[in-house]
Formats: C-alpha cells, structure tokens, sequence
C-alpha cells in the first residue's frame, strides 16, 4: 500500500502547479491527507464553496472576498483532483464529473451573489408566464455540458432569459436585457479575471448566436429566430452537447426553463428522420477544424503531436458518437445524451458498430483523456500538445504509468491507439475522396450492358435526358448515376440470368427515383457500400420488399448491418420489450406536452414499418445466418400488431377519459380480441386484423357503452388514418356480435350470452368455427380471461356430430363459390385440397371434440392442433402429420409468392410434385372426416 509521503511525492514530480500551491499553503497538506482519500462527490465541492455560500447572504459584499474565496476554493479542488487522478484512486468520470459539477456551483454561487446586488439596486426581473422571478439560464455546451470537463478546460457558456420586460421593485429599473446583461458580465469578471488566487475559469462566450459580434444574453424569442434564420450545420453540433446547468437541476425553476429550452433546441439539432447527410457535413466540418490546426501549428508542435484535434485524437472520437446522435436522435430520444462515453455504450448495444470496435473507440478515449490530464496538471495549462523534449516525455510517461516508464512506450501506446481511432473515423466518413460517388463523374458513354439489362437500359436512357434527372442538385446526380453504375457491375458480377438482373436493376432504379430529392438516403447508398449490397439482395428476392422499401426509405438504414435480427431470432420476448420500451420513450417525447398524437400516430407508423422490414430481412435471410420460418415470420408480425394495439389503447384512452372526466388509469376494463390470421398467429406481412371490442361494465350502466364506443373509434383511427408516414393496418369489425349491424363495442356479460345462446344454424356454427381462431390481443387482462373463460365454454359444448359435420361442409362450399378459380393452376388456399380444407378440418375437429378432448381448446395453431388429434385418435396420426407438413409446405409456398408481389397464389402442380403429395394428404384426410368433396 502505498503511503501518503509518496502520493504527494507523485502528485509534485508531475505538476509544478501542485507543488507551488502546497508550498504556498502548507496547511492544505494536512487537508489532502485526510481529503484525499474520498471520491470527489458534490458534498465535499459544497464544502470547498462553503465560504462563498456565506458570502452570499451577508448584507455588505465584499466582492473581492467572494472572488478569493472562490479562486482558492478551485484550487484546493485541483489539488484533490490531481492528487487522486495521479495517484490512480480516480477514473476517468470522477475528475471530469468533479471539475464539472464544481463549475455549476460556481456559477450558481456568482449568480446568486450578483443577484443580490442587482435587486437592491434595480428590482428583479418577473416572468409573465409562471408569475415569479425570471432567472437567467445558463446553458453549459462542450465539455462542460457534457459532464467532461478536464483539469483546464474553459468554460463554454450562453445566456438567455425569458422575456422582455422591466424590473420592478426598485427606485431605478432596468429593462431586463441590461438586467441579465450586467450579471453575464459580471458573472464572467467573477469566474475568470485573474488575482492573487489565479482564477476559476475562463469562460467562453462565442458560441452564443451571432458568436462576438451577438449580444452576450439574449431570449427566447432572439434564440429561436436566430436557429431559424442563421442557425448553421456546425451550430448543430455545438447544441448536442448543451446543458441547461441554471437554475441548478432540482430547483423550482430548472424544469420549467429546460422544458422551455428543448423546445427551441431539439428541432434545431435533431431532425425528424434518420439524418445521413450528416455524415458529409461533419466530414467537412473536420477537414476545416484540420485545415486550422495545421495552421495554428508551428514546425515545433506537429499537428500529430496535438492529441485533441490531430489524427486520431479525442476530437475525432467526439465527431464519431456526435454522428450517430444527430443521426439517430431525432427517431431515437437515447441517442440525446451528452457524454461521449455513454453514447459510444448505446451504440454498442443497438448494434450499430461491432463490440470490438466500440471497446477500441472507448479505451482510445479514455487513454486520450487521461493523458491530456497529465499534460495540463504540469502547469495549470490548457494545452493538448504532446511536449518535445525527452524529459518532459519520459516525466509524462511515468506519470501515465504510476512508476517509471520508457517515453519509447508511451509514444508506441499513443500510436496504436490514435491508429485505430483514424481508422475507425476515417471508416465511418470515407475520407477517401476516390471512395466516394460524390466526386467523380461516370466515363463518357456509359450504360448498362444491352444484353444483360435491356429494360434497364432504355430506363437509363430515358433517364439520363429527363427533367427530373435535369433538376437534381450535382452531387445527388453524380450519387444517383454513380449508385446506378455500381449496382450493374455488381450484379453482373454474380453471373445472373439476365431476366432476374435487369429486373433487380429496374427495381432499384425505381428506389432511386423515389429518393433521388432526399441526399440523406442517397447518402446511406453512397457512403456504405455494404448497404448497396443489401439493398441488391432485397430487390432481386422481393418484389414486396423492394415496393415497401420504395414507399418507407427511411427503412434504408436496416440495410447497413444485422444488428437487430439475431436478437428478434434468438431472443423474440427481449426483442419485444425493448422495442416496446423504446416506442414508449418515443411517444412520451411527443406527447408530454400535450396532445401530440398526430406525431404519435407517425412514430407507431414508423415503428410498424421498422419492425416489419426487419422480420422481412430475417425471413429473406438477409444479414442472418439461416432465415425464419414462414411460422416464425407469422409469430413476429402477430407480436408486432399486438404491440401496436396494446400501444394505441394506452395511448388513446387517457384522452377519452379526460373527455368524460374519468380517471385516466391504463387498466380501463376493455379489451381488443383478434380474430383470423391475427387470433390464429399467422399473420402475413399486408394482413387485414379482425377485431372484436369487448367491454365489461354493469348493464345499467348506460354511459359506459357510449365511452367505449369513442374508445374503438379513436383506436380505428389511429390504426387506419393515412398520415404522412403511411398507413398501418385495414380494420375489419364485421365478426362482432350481429356483424355490421351490432354495436362496435360489446359488453363482455352480453357477448357471453351471445355465444352461448340457444340455436344450431349455420351462422352460429361459422361464429363458433371463427372462435376457434380468437384470442386477447390488448387492453385490460381481466377482460381478456373473461374472454378466454367464454371461448373455452363455448367451445366445450357437446354437439350434434353430424348436424356439424353437415353445417361446416355447407360454410365450406360456400367459400368455394366465392372464389372460383378458372385457370388450370392450384389456388394454395382455396382449392379443394388448400389451406383452407385444412382450417375448416382443424375447426370441425375443435368444435366436435373440445367437450372430450380439452387440450384441443388452445389457440395453438393449425400445425399443433392436427398432432393433437392424431395423439388423441381422432384422426390417423401418421395422414395428421402428412397434413400438418402440407399446410407448412402450403403456408411457406403461399408466402414466398406473395413476397415475389403475386396476386394470386396459384401455381402449376405438374412442376410440383411436393405439392402433389401434399394435396393428396389433405383431401384424403377430408374425405375421412366429411365423407363428400369440399367443393361439389
């Protein structure tokens, strides 16, 4: 264990600073001692600032007091920091998490004792709004926004306050900009002029609007304009980092004023969809940042020697988390975090870079910090240059090390990290000018291949002398024809047939043209040659897919990697509830303050779109080792629709309640009961969802019928209305009790006595045949085993066997008429012998045999439910298999048709003799059961 004489010995031989102030104030020694071997917390800051909090309240100020006090309080704070970062008794976040949260108190300090001064002079300043002090807000950007100070950083700050006006309370009044003005200065005189003490910390102000030449305060109004008129790209970038930091995070004023602050700020630095074209305009913005460094540079101080903004530096790394947050965090209210660290973690776990990279990004940034530390706590100096000499470096080394260390190795730790950092940033921005499609035009002439790409071809031609194609910006014309050149030698390359190339081609040609105005989603293709690739894959296995892509763009960026499939595959309840949590945080950013449903209506569209693209690169196999299963594709799309309605219902109901000034809990007694493909699980990717809406209230209760009737309009609304991000689901109501002509929502006693009354025709038979494929899909619990308990009832009812048998076949006959199928090809579902014979023979047996047989009651799915018959001897085991893997085969057939954008599902038998076989199972298995052909 190390002693303390040693740790002061340390701390001295690697920052003169430390050594002269223990010289001057030997009595802080035995102040370190006992100090130094606590965390910095906020306690012991409040401490060290105990002295100017007295200040504060004295009636006579001295103000050259305060500002020793406080100068003396940051130098004892330095001393602690410095002592426990050398010593290695601190990390990374605890020195900067100290130095930060020391400059909010510091501030709040200053402010509250220039406060003081100014109400005795000239009256407060009193917001019209919340009828109470106006305070000024100081908005902490950079570092210090981002709780990442180092030991001698500046401090970036801006001032603004509410409104104009004048004080009042006083002989003289001031108009409230001269108000706020005179404490923003003087706040500055007290944090930065230098005295005996020193100072606490220079503060910079040219990131306010208008940089020197604006205002020093300004309001909200003059805030707001200047984003809107001039707000500029790197501006963007700087408000990423902004931090509301007073009024002080727990005071009565600080919520009111960050919520009147993230209104302003948040459409200005995040956009409200996935934002690529950042990816350009920060590699710009670096390439200006170098170009100034080098200038700045001296032959001495090499720009490789400046560990902030040289190659490979903590800038860079800064630049690479700030990408992906104004990228995402428009759509993703996560990525609007501020440490550099943290937001590095969530795009490890979303994903979206590999976890080895990530770790390497991290530790660069941490070893980068560290050793900017080291160099500034030399001398108190705000400098990131790697020091020439071969003594200062060996010092540096060792105090990197904790002991004595070779300058050969740390210049060798230094290399390999700033190595990996330049090649991950220069990765993520294709720094490589002759990478890009940006900048550089196609060889003269030009097209693609006549005999590979004949239909692609004329569509070029046609193209490359249109107007639209006229009227592109140059970059995105250059991207386009470019993206255009690449995808024909890629698919060349894999030697297709030419029908499927130059369809694939002329698929993306009608992607391209959709995006050809959004340089954003042209910048996803341009800059990432894998989600090129992707995008090939889908359009030339996927009709579908490649239609949906056209109408969702934005879906692009699923293209980039597989991040999020594998979990959907492997871990399907984890998936689920992180996107549920995720759409969750989403809606709350949208509608806290107020309605906000229109936005919420987009981001559930969005979310549908997302997660349904996703289950279509799952089950295309695209980006995953082995794809889903056509059942596997059906139980995420049920899990999604279940998801979304059980969203809506939260979402909806709190607005009907207050309407009928009830109390708004989530658990109101309704529930939403999914029929069909949705009650069966076997939802496809464009599936109408039946639903039924089932209530339970006292039935002389005669408002509750009106209440929840508004509910399911405002959930059909939300679920059907076309808005500007499309659409979600087709809504069919018909199966409810009385169909059309009932009431859309139904009290849950009287569906009971609705299902179980009196009678044997052939409606109440279909009804009953439906409910064999009807569960609870959303809303309260309670009503959904309500519903459970009258599905089970009804289905356990003993029955005429032949009376059924007679009743089923005629339903089926039916269905028949209404869909004739005049071609000489096999329609997969309605044919004699399709998915439909095998529904209407898993629904007979279900109805015939529950009372016996209860396992047969579960909605457990076609396939389950015939081995459950054939283990129970109701029907041969081995023709229940045989049909059970004909309605698989059938299911996965039908899906892959309806993908590649078929509108019917029929196919030629003759090519098929697997399907044959198949036919041949199910229609025997019918004739057993029904003794008469399904269709004469």
């Amino acid at each position: 264990m190390t002693d303390f004489s040693s740790q002061i010995e340390f701390l001295t031989q690697h920052s003169t600073y430390a050594q002269r102030w223990l010289n001057a104030r030997p009595d802080w020694l035995d102040w370190l001692k006992t100090q130094g071997a606590q965390k910095v917390d906020i306690n012991g800051i409040r401490e060290l600032l105990s002295p100017c909090q007295a200040s504060v309240a004295m009636e006579s100020q001295d103000e050259a007091q305060f500002m020793a006090d406080l100068r003396l309080a940051r130098q004892r704070l330095m001393l602690w920091v410095a002592f426990r970062d050398l010593n290695g008794l601190a990390d990374l976040s605890e020195v900067t998490h100290a130095l930060s949260h020391f400059a909010e108190e510091a501030v709040a300090l200053s402010i509250a004792y220039i406060r003081e001064d100014l109400r005795r002079r000239f009256g407060l300043p009193w917001s019209s709004v919340t009828n109470s002090e106006m305070p000024l807000m100081v908005v902490g950007m950079g570092k210090l926004g981002g709780l990442e100070l180092n030991l001698s950083s500046d401090i970036d700050l801006i001032f603004l306050y509410e409104h104009e006006g004048e004080t009042q309370g006083a002989p003289k009044s001031l108009s409230y900009h001269e108000w706020f003005t005179r404490m923003g200065k003087r706040l500055i005189k007290l944090l930065a002029e230098h005295d005996a003490n020193g100072f606490v910390f220079r503060v910079d102000m040219r990131l306010r609007p208008n940089g020197d030449s604006g205002p020093l305060v300004c309001s909200l109004d003059m805030l707001e304009e200047y984003l809107l008129v001039q707000g500029r790209e790197w501006e963007r970038y700087a408000w990423i980092k902004g931090r509301l930091i007073s009024p002080l995070p727990g005071s009565a004023d600080f919520a009111y004023c960050e919520k009147e602050l993230d209104q302003l700020i948040r459409p200005f630095v995040y956009r409200r969809h996935l934002d690529y074209g950042v990816i350009a305009s920060i590699r710009e913005l670096h390439a200006q940042i170098q170009h100034e460094a080098e200038k700045r540079s001296s032959n001495h101080h090499g720009r490789s020697k400046d560990i902030k903004l040289g190659r490979g530096g903590i800038r860079e790394i800064e630049f690479l988390a700030q990408m992906f947050q104004l990228m995402r965090g428009g759509t993703d209210p996560r990525f609007r975090i501020r440490p550099t660290l943290e937001v590095l973690e969530l795009v490890r776990q979303q994903g979206i870079l590999p976890a080895n990279e990530i770790e390497a990004l991290k530790e660069a940034y941490i070893y980068l910090r560290r050793l900017e530390h080291r160099i500034q706590v030399w001398e108190d100096q705000q400098t990131h240059y790697l020091p020439e000499d071969d003594v200062a470096r060996t010092r540096l080394a060792s105090s990197m090390a904790g002991s004595h260390q070779d300058q050969l190795v740390l210049l060798s730790e230094l290399e390999k990290h700033q190595t990996e950092v330049a090649r991950l940033f220069e990765k993520a921005f294709v720094l490589d000018d002759s990478a890009r499609l940006d900048s550089a035009s196609l060889p003269v002439g030009w097209e693609p291949d006549a005999v590979l790409f004949p239909g692609s071809l004329t569509r070029w031609l046609a193209w490359t002398d249109s107007h639209k194609q006229k009227q592109l910006p140059e970059k995105s014309r250059l991207i386009f024809n470019n993206l255009i050149r690449k995808a024909a030698d890629s698919l060349k390359a894999e030697g297709l047939p030419p029908e499927i190339a130059d369809l694939t081609l002329l698929r993306f040609f009608d992607l391209l043209e959709a995006i050809a105005r959004r340089s954003a989603y042209l910048s996803i293709l341009s800059e990432y040659p894998k989600a090129l690739l992707n995008v090939l894959a889908l359009l030339k296995t996927s009709q579908w897919g490649a239609q949906y892509l056209t109408r969702h763009p934005h879906l692009l960026d699923y293209l980039l990697n597989s991040r999020t499939e594998k979990t959907l595959i492997e871990q399907p309840e984890q998936y689920w509830s992180e996107v549920k949590k995720t759409l969750d945080m989403r809606l709350d950013d949208v509608m806290a303050d107020g309605d906000g449903s229109e936005q919420a209506m987009d981001i559930l569209r969005i979310t549908h779109h997302t997660e349904t693209f996703i289950t279509l690169l799952a089950d295309l196999g695209i980006g995953v080792e082995q794809a889903l299963s056509v059942e596997k594709v059906s139980d995420h799309l049920s899990a999604l629709a279940d998801l979304i309605l059980q969203t809506t219902f939260e979402r909806v109901w709190p607005s009907v309640a207050k309407k009928f000034n009830l109390a708004a809990q989530l658990d109101a007694p309704f529930a939403v009961i999914s029929y069909g493909k949705l009650g069966g699980k076997e939802l496809g990717y464009a599936s109408d969802l039946d639903l039924v809406f089932l209530y339970q209230a006292e039935e002389s209760d005669f408002s509750a019928q009106e209440i929840y009737a508004l509910l399911a309009k405002r959930m059909i609304n939300w679920l059907t209305a076309y808005t500007s991000a499309g659409s979600l689901f087709e809504i069919d109501t018909r199966l409810r009790p009385n169909g059309s002509a009932g009431f859309l929502v139904t009290n849950a006693d009287a569906f009971k006595k609705y299902q179980l009354r009196e009678g044997d025709n052939a409606a109440w038979v279909w009804e009953h045949q439906a409910l064999t494929r009807a569960r609870f899909s959303a809303g309260n619990a309670g009503v959904g085993a309500f519903f459970d308990g009258v599905r089970s009832e009804v289905l356990s009812q003993e029955r005429d066997i032949e009376q059924l048998r007679f009743e089923i076949l005629e339903m089926r006959r039916k269905v028949h008429a209404g869909h004739p199928n005049p071609s000489t090809e096999f329609d997969l579902k309605h044919d004699a012998g399709g998915m439909v014979d095998i529904e209407f023979i898993v629904q007979f047996l279900v109805l015939a045999y529950s009372h016996s047989f209860p396992q047969l009651i579960g909605n457990l799915g076609n396939i389950a439910l015939l081995r459950i018959a054939g283990e129970t001897g109701l029907v041969p085991a081995q023709l229940a298999q045989q049909v059970a893997d004909a309605y698989r085969l059938l299911r996965a057939r039908q899906h892959r048709l309806r993908l590649d954008g078929a509108e019917k599902t029929r196919v030629d038998l003759i090519a098929e003799p697997q399907l044959v076989e198949a036919r041949e199972a199910v229609l025997d298995l019918w004739q057993q059961i029904f003794h008469a052909s399904s269709n004469v």
